[in-house]
């Protein structure tokens, strides 16, 4: 089972998300804070759900990405969820593999998860 990692600040965006990707037959890993990228050699995610603005914590998604890109040679695959509007240069500069512009379509997020995991 494909396991993605879900990191935003807004509560409602989580349970949304874990509820539409469990349905869907992912394990799902959610946290409200950056804390989690911390721990991507415990969690082992298939896929990174990653928000750019995180409210509390002292880095930004994308300074995130960055890092994990550079940390973890393997491919494992970043995209950036936001509303920011420089959202595809920031994308682009952290090396996310895409990025889904907030608000978004459920049904289309869900497809490119799915194709990008298969």
């Amino acid at each position: 089972m494909k396991r993605i990692l879900i990191i935003d600040d807004n509560e409602d965006i989580l349970e949304i998300l874990q509820i539409v990707f469990r349905d869907e037959g992912y394990n799902v890993v959610v946290s409200n804070t950056g804390d989690a990228a911390e721990y991507i050699h415990i969690i082992h995610p298939d896929l990174i759900l990653l928000d750019v603005r995180i409210d509390g914590y002292q880095k930004r998604g994308d300074e995130i990405c960055a890092e994990i890109k550079a940390r973890y040679p393997y491919q494992l695959p970043v995209v950036l969820i936001s509303a920011e509007t420089n959202l595809a240069v920031l994308a682009n500069e952290c090396g996310a593999d895409f990025y889904i512009r907030k608000p978004f379509d459920i049904y289309d997020l869900v497809a490119q998860v799915t194709k990008f995991l298969t």
